[in-house]
């Protein structure tokens, strides 16, 4: 079959799910026709056309950006099914009834384009059921596609083949999938809940089971069952709230009605008490009370024995918290299994019965134990998956312990562990790859061609990737390289923050490039790619008094700034996750950025009292007189920049980020954060390769001046008299215009980098000096939050 080329999608179902996936789909520059039935009033369209609305008020957000909503075209069943044939791929994504979703293939299928690939986005029902329904030339074809909620956000896609599948099409989709939507495919067999909701359903059952059976309250269940343990902070109730409630119990009972021979069949019920807060229109954070809900500023929890709400506030017990912190997993699991606390006795179980599930079903559900663990991973937001998390504990002495409990009626169920798992082996994650049931071995990953741009996949326990070749490294950066001529500095420092180390080893590093390397990417391991200056670092300073000091700090960050900016060989910054502040300036000085959607870039020193000095208001007066062009208004150019700078705006994505003007044009957004690196390290080789020069220095800039920083002004005096900002938010963005406009100087006033970068570093500093400044900075420190004053 030759290469799958998806130039245009329809996604049939304009719900919650439908919506977000085409919404998504539209984020990667994939056109796309969005179906539902047509209205019975209004315009035809009228059901797809209040979904594509909703979608700009949705958090978190579907679209990237809210203009992307017009992207989506809206289509009936009635009147559009011809546009199917101009479609490459049909995502169905209707309501969970098999007899409606074998009835729309009826509907579409003498429509669909002969080599289109059709999917359904069910959460549990069979994919073979389905293909039945559909011609036989249609079925290689045809498969499943397993979005989880919300589909921009979470990295999981299931891929479920039926038994007629095209291999090709499957990798064909699955590369589409990795590269262009940015998603961690894994293969599921066609069972019930493939295995995200599988496993995560289950463990979610049986937490709920223990809680009963342990007298827990729901709120001290989540501080359990959340970050301590390696899990999201809405742990498991607060979790059941936002999924809703009712989905929830849909789910239970699709597991009931279709998992009869389940050994843990008896458990799959919904308890009393959740019916009875569904029967009550309780169903969660969508009806705003669920099993919590929010009562002005308190939060209130559930009560069972009261029958009512009471405030949450329940605490993890302090013998089971010292427990939950030790850092060895073997030491942990046998203290907590130990514990008398009743606390500890529920963690234990809870962990028992999802280990003794996973086991259980591993060859039903999945090829290999890295598929369940990246799933639950991926889709439910663990640390650690099921076997990843047992194989840490002690493999060997954990299914010792789970094989007693179950014969001693401890655990759920009586179902004996699988021969595999006491062979004597030390886990099923190893250096060869992961244990697959089928072939009674380990398999190594997917060779599809698309993994190849993957230098650092997300491991799973057990699994090295060669680190590169170190160039040199120092305790706040790492230089290295793969033999492929392009060097990469990767920084060491809490949240990547920029300290005196990182500016003296990137300096380092661009020196080491010119003379070694045809290119340089400044990327790091893990996000986010830089929160910023050393915040802490320069607050010292001040209070010692050592101004000297602090303005020479200022000056080396200008100066690595300009160093990205003028370097010999391109420097390509691979931004993901924050980049904030200097972050942001970095990237704006490098010859190209790439960046991941899920980036969230801007200049926010506002916020902590100061203005932007590592050279990105000098960067931005630039910008501004380059869009005005000779004799235009630079004024204009510069006002929606000063908006975003002095409101300290962060960008949600990186396409946001290409409209606030923090990223540029040529800049490339990548949908897949593994792939980051690979394509960061293809822009620096095309640049090398087509003979890159850094830009010209010495050029004149023409600047707003004296008018433009009255003309600013202006608008601050009405925002200050009318309350919205403070007057210490008035010193600031005055402040800031001024740099902006280039001083007070005629409009229109030449004048060069030098000069802009002087006005940054003293206004910065006179800021730094102000006490309301430093309290500012203090605050944040502590609290992580800004401080108004």
């Amino acid at each position: 079959m030759p290469k799958l080329q998806i130039r245009k999608v329809a996604v049939l179902g304009a719900g919650v799910m439908g919506a977000q996936i085409a919404a998504h789909l539209t984020n990667a520059g994939v056109p796309t026709i969005l179906f539902d039935l047509p209205a019975k009033e209004g315009t035809p369209n009228a059901i797809v056309e209040k979904a594509i609305a909703n979608l700009g008020k949705l958090s978190p957000a579907p679209l990237a950006s809210k203009a992307l909503a017009a992207e989506i075209t809206p289509a009936n069943y009635d009147q559009h099914l011809p546009l199917l044939a101009g479609c490459d791929l049909v995502i169905e994504a209707i309501a969970e009834r098999m007899d409606w979703k074998r009835d729309l293939y009826a509907k579409i299928a003498p429509h669909i384009a002969p080599h289109a690939v059709v999917a359904s986005n069910t959460s549990g029902l069979s994919i073979n059921t389905m293909a039945d329904a559909l011609p036989d030339a249609v079925r290689t074809r045809f498969c499943g596609v397993h979005f989880f909620n919300p589909p921009r956000y979470m990295h999981l896609a299931e891929l479920i083949p039926c038994r007629h599948t095209d291999r090709a099409v499957l990798e064909g989709l699955e590369t589409f999938l990795t590269t262009t939507l940015g998603k961690g495919v894994i293969y599921a067999r066609d069972t019930p809940n493939f295995i995200g909701n599988r496993i995560g359903v289950f463990s979610i059952l049986a937490t709920m089971h223990h809680t009963a059976q342990f007298g827990l309250g729901f709120d001290e269940v989540d501080a359990l069952t959340g970050p301590l343990v390696g899990r999201p902070k809405s742990a498991t109730y607060r979790t059941a709230d936002v999924v809703g409630l009712d989905t929830m119990a849909h789910v239970i009972k699709t597991m009931a009605d279709t998992l009869p021979d389940d050994p843990w069949h008896h458990y799959f019920k919904t308890p009393e008490w959740l019916s009875a807060l569904i029967a009550k229109g309780a169903l969660g954070q969508k009806a705003g009370a669920g099993i919590f809900r929010k009562v002005g500023k308190e939060i209130q929890v559930v009560d069972l024995a009261k029958q009512d709400y009471r405030p949450s506030g329940a605490e993890v017990a302090p013998e089971v918290a010292e427990i939950l912190k030790l850092k060895n997993p073997v030491e942990k699991f046998a203290r907590l299994r130990a514990c008398g606390h009743r606390q500890a006795q529920f963690l234990w179980a809870c962990f028992r019965d999802l280990f003794h599930y996973s086991a259980f079903h591993l060859a039903d559900i999945a090829d290999t134990a890295r598929d369940v663990d990246l799933a639950i991973r991926w889709g439910y937001g663990w640390q650690q998956g099921p076997f990843e998390t047992w194989q840490a504990a002690g493999w060997r002495e954990v299914a010792g312990w789970i094989a007693e409990d179950i014969a001693t009626g401890k655990a759920m169920s009586d179902a004996a562990l699988p021969a595999w798992v006491s062979d004597g082996r030390a886990g099923v994650h190893g250096p060869d790859g992961s244990y697959s049931p089928s072939a009674n071995a380990a398999k190594p990953r997917s060779t599809l061609a698309v993994y190849a741009r993957q230098r650092f996949p997300d491991p799973v326990l057990g699994e090295r990737f060669a680190p590169g070749e170190t160039v040199f490294e120092t305790d706040a950066l790492r230089l290295w390289h793969d033999g492929d001529g392009i060097a990469v500095a990767s920084f060491k420092t809490k949240m990547n923050t920029v300290s005196d180390g990182v500016l003296e080893g990137l300096q380092q590093a661009i020196d080491v490039a010119e003379r070694d390397f045809d290119g340089l990417v400044i990327w790091q391991p893990r996000e986010p790619f830089s929160a910023g200056a050393d915040l802490a670092g320069a607050l010292a300073l001040l209070q010692a008094g050592k101004l000297a000091e602090f303005e020479a700090m200022v000056a080396n960050f200008q100066a690595t700034s300009q160093r990205i900016k003028y370097s010999l060989v391109p420097v390509v910054a691979a931004v993901r996750g924050l980049a904030l502040g200097g972050g942001c300036e970095f990237q704006m000085h490098a010859a190209r950025t790439v960046a991941s959607l899920e980036s969230y870039i801007g200049l926010v020193e506002a916020g902590v009292g100061l203005l932007p000095a590592g050279g990105g208001l000098k960067e931005i007066a630039q910008r501004a007189a380059a869009a005005a062009g000779t004799g235009g208004d630079v004024f204009a150019a510069l006002k929606p920049y000063f908006e975003t700078i002095a409101m300290g705006k962060v960008s949600g994505s990186a396409i946001e980020a290409k409209e606030l003007r923090l990223l540029r044009d040529g800049d490339v957004v990548v949908f897949h954060p593994h792939e980051l690196l690979y394509v960061a390290k293809a822009q620096a080789r095309a640049l090398a390769e087509s003979g890159y020069r850094p830009p010209l220095p010495g050029r004149r800039i023409a600047v707003a001046g004296d008018v433009g920083i009255a003309t600013f002004r202006m608008m601050l005096v009405n925002m200050l008299e009318g309350r919205f900002i403070s007057e210490h938010d008035y010193e600031i963005a005055s402040r800031i215009a001024t740099v902006l406009c280039g001083g007070e100087v005629d409009r229109g006033t030449l004048v060069d980098e030098d000069w802009l970068l002087r006005l940054e570093r003293e206004h910065f500093v006179a800021l730094a000096q102000m006490p309301k400044t430093q309290e500012r900075i203090a605050h944040m420190l502590k609290t992580g939050k800004p401080l108004r004053n």
